[in-house]
């Protein structure tokens, strides 16, 4: 009894000490500070969980944002035009919105690249001809490509919620930290905290207290067909729906398929239980 109440002391120390770290963190009360400042918001996602689903209306929208906004400085290099599909668009629309982007291929016959509208087939240009020209435009930092930025990126959650994690699938860090990222500009930054020339403060990046990208969206930028309000916020949720589907477009295939398995396996013990009933009835015990 006195060793079990010896490691839950040394266990209520150790959590004390790192509570303690937490909180002088987020304070900034001495020490190297920890970033993100302000830890993302959990969101509710349609595709959250074991039976989530895309919201194909919410898709489209977002891939609307991305088209009007993201996609004068981000790439999509992973990304096929002809995997719209999924999104509820038919080959005429995907042929005609791939249309708008231009692509270099060759080289002809005379050996030489040229320029092309894009087709199905292609991928999601980047609007740069190469990463130098494109940091060279971008305060020295090139933009990432948004092919898996909903998987790349994200905030790793701490003792105990990782924990609960386990449980409840949580796998939507990535879209909580886009989202959260997008509508953070307005925070004003700490009196004390100094903010690089040409950076932008943002408490919910990952990387520091500020970053080159300036607020990219603001209220009434994009029009929605549908009625959505056409508000920072649900431009935010909208692109990173849209960029957690460009990541794993095969999620609700997964899912259903995982389900299926356990379902299988549920029936395979009760089937090998009866089995093993059957088979050792009648030896004496």
């Amino acid at each position: 009894m006195n060793r079990i109440l010896g490691v839950l002391a040394v266990a209520g120390v150790v959590l004390g000490t790192v509570a303690g770290y937490a909180v002088a963190a987020e304070e900034g009360e001495g020490g190297t500070p920890h970033y993100p400042i302000m830890h993302p918001t959990e969101e509710d996602w349609s595709f959250a969980g074991p039976f989530g689903t895309y919201d194909r209306v919410q898709l489209q929208r977002g891939l609307k944002v991305y088209k009007e906004v993201c996609s004068a400085c981000h790439s999509m290099e992973l990304v096929a035009f002809r995997t719209l599909s999924d999104l509820g668009y038919s080959e005429a629309q995907i042929k005609a919105l791939a249309a708008e982007y231009t692509v270099t291929d060759g080289p002809n016959a005379d050996g030489d690249m040229f320029d092309r509208p894009a087709i199905p087939s292609d991928h999601f240009p980047s609007p740069y001809a190469n990463s130098a020209a494109a940091a060279a435009s971008n305060n020295g930092a090139a933009p990432p490509d948004f092919s898996l930025i909903a998987k790349a990126r994200g905030v790793t959650r701490g003792f105990p919620t990782f924990v609960f994690d386990i449980f409840t699938q949580y796998a939507e860090g990535g879209p909580d930290y886009i989202h959260s990222l997008l509508t953070g500009y307005d925070h004003v930054p700490p009196a004390n905290l100094q903010i690089a020339e040409g950076t932008h403060y943002n408490p919910f990046f990952i990387g520091g207290p500020s970053l080159a990208m300036a607020k990219p969206l603001s209220d009434g930028q994009v029009t929605y067909d549908d009625g959505s309000p056409e508000t920072v916020d649900q431009y935010a949720r909208d692109v990173s729906a849209f960029l957690m589907w460009a990541a794993e477009p095969h999620m609700e295939a997964r899912k259903k398929t995982g389900f299926s398995v356990l379902v299988f396996l549920v029936i395979f013990a009760g089937l090998v239980y009866a089995t093993k009933r059957r088979v050792w009835s009648n030896v004496a015990h």
